[in-house]
């Protein structure tokens, strides 16, 4: 069986998890390949499932999702196809996300069969606790096996979602015409910036440039961070998205945070997204 995961990431995260369930994928035999989707990806003919994987950006897939389902040929096949989609929070309007790219690979002949959200540290708003990205980390690794057997037999695992999560996330939409015109106006601190050039190799959309030794900043961005996330300097300045700002890795190897140190932010829906797979592992330990 060969499956093929395409994936859009800036910070990282959603290609973290995509490695991770390519990885336990190949532990069972299956012949997994990991592309980064840019503007020439085209899907393979001879895969027998393809997962596609992205980051929530305002409760929508971001716009290079959209345009790389759409520019798929017609499939006439029936493949199977699966979505993985990560967010910063375990609220239910995240679900969203799926409704209008669940549209474009059915009216493109491909065999719809599931959906999976997971919930991975910010890129954007604030940086969480090591310690709460670790207890993110811990629950993809405790989802991970069961989900990855679900995708590898074909079962179909679908999230509810209703007219008003569907309609919210219509009217964010806007975000895609918004952040090519926001991310022009990007901008570096001259005594924080040493041309070293990570966000120009960061950027999934090639949208950074080093000119005459100066950055620039074009319009293609689409909001993903990873230029001001990654940057050794935080020399990035992300216009009027800047209070929102975050800057520097995560550490997922240290012990995870306890309940009583979830953040306050979302607080109850963190604790039962935790607990909800939590339990479901211990319960299955026991047995």
């Amino acid at each position: 069986m060969k499956i093929n995961f395409y994936v859009f990431s800036g910070s990282g995260n959603t290609l973290k998890v995509s490695s991770f369930l390519s990885n336990l994928m190949k532990e069972k035999g299956v012949e997994t390949k990991l592309i980064r989707i840019n503007k020439d990806t085209k899907v393979e003919e001879d895969v027998d499932k393809i997962i596609v994987s992205y980051p929530v950006h305002a409760f929508n897939a971001p716009t290079p999702i959209i345009k790389f389902l759409k520019s798929l040929s017609r499939n006439d096949k029936k493949i199977p196809i699966y979505f993985i989609q990560t967010s910063g929070e375990p609220l239910k309007m995240n679900f969203a996300a799926f409704s209008r790219i669940t549209k474009i690979a059915k009216r493109k002949g491909y065999d719809v069969r599931g959906q999976f959200s997971y919930v991975m540290p910010y890129n954007i708003i604030f940086h969480h606790k090591n310690s709460m990205a670790s207890r993110m980390w811990n629950v993809v690794k405790i989802r991970g096996p069961k989900e990855v057997e679900l995708i590898i037999n074909s079962e179909k695992h679908f999230e509810h979602i209703n007219i008003f999560q569907k309609f919210i996330s219509f009217v964010l939409r806007i975000e895609h015409v918004a952040m090519p015109v926001i991310g022009k106006t990007f901008k570096v601190k001259k005594d924080k910036c040493v041309l070293c050039g990570a966000c120009t190799k960061i950027c999934p959309r090639c949208n950074i440039v080093i000119e005459e030794g100066k950055v620039k900043f074009r319009g293609n961005c689409v909001g993903c961070m990873g230029c001001a996330f990654h940057c050794p300097k935080d020399a990035i300045r992300t216009s009027i998205l800047n209070g929102w700002r975050v800057n520097g890795k995560y550490n997922f190897d240290l012990a995870p945070a306890s309940d009583e140190e979830i953040c306050k932010y979302c607080h109850k829906a963190y604790l039962r997204y935790f607990h909800q797979y939590e339990q479901k592992d211990k319960n299955s330990n026991i047995l």
